[in-house]
């Protein structure tokens, strides 16, 4: 006999019903939260608040925030949910200062965090790990971008341009060219350089397509289910992190990252060798903090290996994106590519051949074509941080709960009309100085601003730079059957990515100067 019915078949939707119904109410229990506050809030769907478009790999996280960005216009901020959790979308320029500069003691730490036991490479690493430990030891590695150790570094990074000139030789690209991936040329570029640069280290991942270096950078950022589901949890859920155990590296590329880089380290430390890198400034942090603990962090062990994987990952990534996207849109705009071929030829020609560190500094329209890639293509689109304590927000009545999620669109604010006119348009001379004067402050910052910005965005430019240049003076390129147009962005991608990778073709050109 049934227990609340005489039949066994309705007892059960009725539980089934009565169940449902309470994770109905527990999962919509938060809704209007915001509008209790006076703040308006984009309508909620119940068990996933607005992040449904994410969850069904519809949309990468960029273009999620991107979206709140354009629903919410004429808005200085709009409330949004993540399943049922209460978030905040800043969109107003005098906001974003707040946020990012002028009051930084209260959104220092970005909202995106890993579990410390589960993966303490993802959770020490200068771009996750929280403050006090994160200013200090940024204090530590910032000496290691200074102007000088750049052009230290710079004459290592031109060497590796030979073996970016022999790739290229191996296809043979007289006459009408062939198709290439760009993409893969240029993370393999990147991963040659920041291998080099950063840790002393010959990656070869130009000339040996089976590179390990190559093989790992790859798994890291091939956006995968599992991958997705990592950083969709780092970024959005980080409260969950130590329950879905996501490794901000992936589990391979952690055990491998852990691998090399204490063998690279041990081996500088017993031959005692300069080379005024990364790894030199890590054993000197070794040794200058031996047995401390800096605000729960030590410079040994996973911690000292933490810095060492970022700046890999970070190194290789963002500069072949950026290159990547940069060939993409000069294939797409001939008369850019012809301007600054000129460019780069008058250049190279008035060096006697030479690629230099201060010829790469003075390239004005160069500096514009990159400028306006990282508007269109940010490498991350969207900025992350949390309210450490209760905040009052400027010139109004709301007051933020210690905790509240605040995340702010890049790209949304890099695609809106009013700061960029026809901004699907590329078009270098918005950055101009006399248009980038026009601008409001705090609309374009591909690299994120205020303490919390890219610590490795000169090197990053850089690595950009020197590949563009060592590509574009000796080779065309321009679209064909295989490029996407409009270019389609990777939806199960936490950076910038193309979707199915950019194919471009590319000849050898004619090198005469203008």
């Amino acid at each position: 006999m049934a227990v609340i019915t005489p039949y066994w078949g309705l007892d059960g939707l009725i539980v089934f019903m009565s169940l449902l119904m309470a994770a109905y109410m527990f999962m919509t229990r938060k809704f209007k939260y915001w509008l209790k506050r006076g703040v308006t809030e984009l309508s909620p769907t119940p068990f996933v608040g607005n992040f449904v478009d994410c969850v069904l790999l519809r949309k990468s996280n960029t273009e999620f925030v991107r979206d709140l960005y354009e629903q919410s216009k004429g808005l200085p901020y709009v409330g949004f949910y993540v399943f049922d959790q209460p978030y905040l979308l800043v969109r107003d320029p005098e906001l974003v200062k707040h946020v990012l500069v002028k009051d930084f003691n209260v959104f220092s730490d970005r909202f995106a965090g890993t579990d410390e036991k589960n993966d303490r490479l993802g959770y020490a690493n200068l771009f996750m790990m929280k403050n006090p430990g994160w200013k200090h030891l940024r204090t530590k590695l910032t000496p290691i971008f200074t102007s000088g150790k750049l052009k230290k570094m710079f004459e290592l990074m031109v060497v590796l341009t030979t073996d970016l000139d022999k790739h290229f030789e191996s296809y043979n690209l007289e006459g009408d060219g062939k198709v290439l991936e760009m993409k893969e040329v240029c993370a393999s570029f990147t991963t040659d350089m920041i291998g080099s640069v950063a840790f002393g280290l010959k990656a070869n991942a130009l000339l040996d397509p089976k590179s390990t270096f190559r093989q790992i950078g790859r798994e890291i950022f091939t956006y995968n289910f599992i991958r997705s589901l990592d950083f969709t949890t780092i970024f959005f859920f980080p409260n969950l992190a130590k329950y879905l155990k996501p490794k901000f590296f992936g589990k391979g590329p952690s055990m491998y990252l852990r691998s090399v880089f204490w063998s690279v380290i041990n081996q500088r430390i017993k031959s005692g060798e300069k080379r005024n890198d990364l790894i030199d400034l890590l054993i000197e942090l070794k040794e200058q903090y031996k047995d401390e603990t800096i605000d729960g962090f030590k410079l040994d062990g996973d911690d000292l290996v933490a810095q060492a994987a970022i700046f890999f990952t970070g190194g290789f990534e963002t500069s072949s994106t950026t290159m990547a996207f940069t060939l993409y849109e000069l294939a797409l705009n001939p008369e850019i590519q012809k301007t600054l071929r000129t460019e780069i030829l008058n250049a190279v020609d008035k060096n006697e051949g030479k690629l230099t560190y201060d010829m790469i500094m003075t390239l004005p329209y160069l500096d514009m074509v990159v400028s306006e890639t990282l508007r269109k293509y940010p490498p991350l689109g969207f900025l992350d941080r949390v309210s450490c304590a209760e905040y009052k927000v400027p010139n109004s009545d709301l007051v933020l709960e210690k905790d509240t999620p605040v995340f702010i669109s890049m790209s949304g604010m890099h695609y809106d009309p009013e700061f960029f006119p026809e901004p699907e348009k590329f078009d270098p001379l918005r950055f101009t100085d006399e248009a980038k004067r026009s601008r409001p402050n705090y609309t374009y910052f591909p690299f994120g601003d205020g303490p919390h910005n890219c610590i490795g965005m000169r090197l990053g430019l850089l690595q950009a730079k020197l590949g563009i240049i060592a590509m574009m003076k000796d080779h065309e390129f321009t679209v064909c059957e295989k490029t996407r147009i409009p270019m389609v962005l990777d939806p199960k991608g936490i950076t910038t990515t193309c979707l199915g990778g950019l194919y471009l073709n590319v000849r050898k050109a004619a090198t005469t100067a203008g």
